[in-house]
């Protein structure tokens, strides 16, 4: 089964709430297991050029089933996955994008978070995945 809205909404909430402790306002996307958006906030203030990249950075998780850091530690020069950012009309291969799995471990879509340093996003993307 895929995520549904009210268990995305619940991922958002968690991930705000990281966002607002940490002090840095976030663009949140929730895709399903086709990649498709399923939930999408942008909080207050946060970088509107950080829309693209949260979704692309969620979609970049589920279309591997891996974070999207992971992807950016294959995609580097002379690694097997080299240029990869530039398939599927245009990936995002650095932290914020997490992989959601449900109890019995299947993946059920992903999170993408962007607006502070991937560190930072990649915490954001944790806490909202780590509500499911």
């Amino acid at each position: 089964m895929s995520i549904t809205l009210d268990q995305a909404e619940k991922l958002s909430e968690a991930a705000k709430a990281k966002a607002k402790e940490i002090g840095v306002p976030m663009n949140i996307a929730i895709v399903d297991e086709g990649a498709n958006l399923v939930s999408f906030h942008r909080m207050d203030n946060a970088w509107l050029g950080s829309v693209d990249i949260s979704i692309k950075k969620a979609k970049t998780a589920r279309f591997f089933d891996m974070n999207s850091g992971e992807i950016g530690k294959l995609s580097q020069p002379g690694g097997p996955l080299y240029n990869i950012e530039h398939s599927n009309g245009g990936l995002i291969s650095f932290p914020g994008g997490v992989i959601l799995k449900d109890s019995n471990g299947k993946i059920v879509g992903a999170i993408g978070v962007s607006g502070g340093s991937v560190d930072q996003d990649h915490e954001v993307a944790s806490a909202g995945a780590a509500a499911l």
